[in-house]
């Protein structure tokens, strides 16, 4: 509790105390007084935390919790969302069921994956691997199915590092993924900027999958960086999956490359977008 109104709340207790055994109008009324201040300095405590807080915030991604947090529409709930019938779905169990099928459509369970030879799994799952990987998230992410925190493998990193090696290279070379890391849980949120929320497009999933598997997919990722990419580099056009690289610099070569073009007579640009692509990929 703020050490500002411990004093307060202190004094207040005592005065209830004294009021409950004697019973006296002079002793609710000091009571009553003491409530008073003791309000009045929890609400301005409130305040001051709040102001500190506001005043610590200087990352982007912290800007960006307090940007959601502040913006959030609490009149804006689940369970009306009009089908591609037209229907209307009007529960919350057959809004999230609409949802599902719109964001991954045609989804099975996946129970194997690929096979990886053992001593490339070796090479991917090591020690320092997977020691960089968990150090690398923030302790009190929000855990999955499992409700492993990453704070835990933080912490234990000596005694559960050796089995986690152990695990992650076996899970490569049978291609076989644990029943509880293929569990995710998906949480739908609205697209900041729109008029109504009614249509699945209107909504964002954010699936939150196993604390394991996402160490398992960044080891696999760094193996691919720090080894495959350096053999085969990706295409310098591509700007997905590439440190530096974003939708601004794609944006920003596809501008330099207009006005490049602007000192002839003609400039041609083909265009192409597919609706959920990432959604509905194999």
């Amino acid at each position: 509790m703020y050490i500002g109104i411990k004093v307060p709340q202190k004094r207040s207790q005592r005065l209830f105390n004294r009021c409950r055994a004697d019973n006296k109008s002079s002793s609710r009324e000091l009571y009553r007084q003491a409530e008073h201040r003791y309000r009045k300095e929890v609400r301005k405590a409130s305040k001051e935390i709040w102001r500190t807080f506001c005043s610590s915030v200087n990352d982007l991604p912290s800007s960006a919790r307090l940007h959601r947090a502040l913006s959030r529409d609490p009149k804006t709930r689940l369970g009306s969302c009009v089908a591609p019938t037209r229907d209307r779905k009007q529960s919350k169990g057959e809004t999230l069921v609409h949802l599902l099928a719109t964001h991954f459509p045609n989804s099975a369970a996946v129970t194997a994956a690929p096979r990886v030879d053992g001593r490339v799994a070796a090479r991917i799952i090591t020690y320092r691997r997977v020691e960089w990987v968990i150090d690398s998230f923030v302790p009190y992410k929000c855990p999955g199915m499992d409700g492993i925190f990453p704070l835990l493998p933080q912490e234990g990193r000596r005694i559960l590092i050796p089995y986690l090696v152990r695990n992650f290279r076996t899970c490569l070379a049978t291609g076989y993924v644990p029943a509880l890391w293929r569990q995710t849980k998906v949480v739908f949120i609205h697209k900041h900027g729109r008029s109504s929320y009614c249509v699945p497009s209107d909504f964002r999933p954010i699936s939150l999958t196993s604390l394991l598997f996402k160490t398992i997919e960044r080891l696999v990722d760094k193996f691919l960086r720090e080894e495959m990419l350096v053999v085969q580099p990706l295409h310098p056009n591509q700007h997905a999956y590439q440190a530096g690289k974003s939708v601004e610099t794609a944006l920003h070569q596809f501008v330099v490359q207009i006005d490049k073009a602007l000192h002839q007579q003609f400039t041609f640009g083909v265009f192409l977008d597919r609706e959920g692509a990432f959604d509905k990929i194999s």
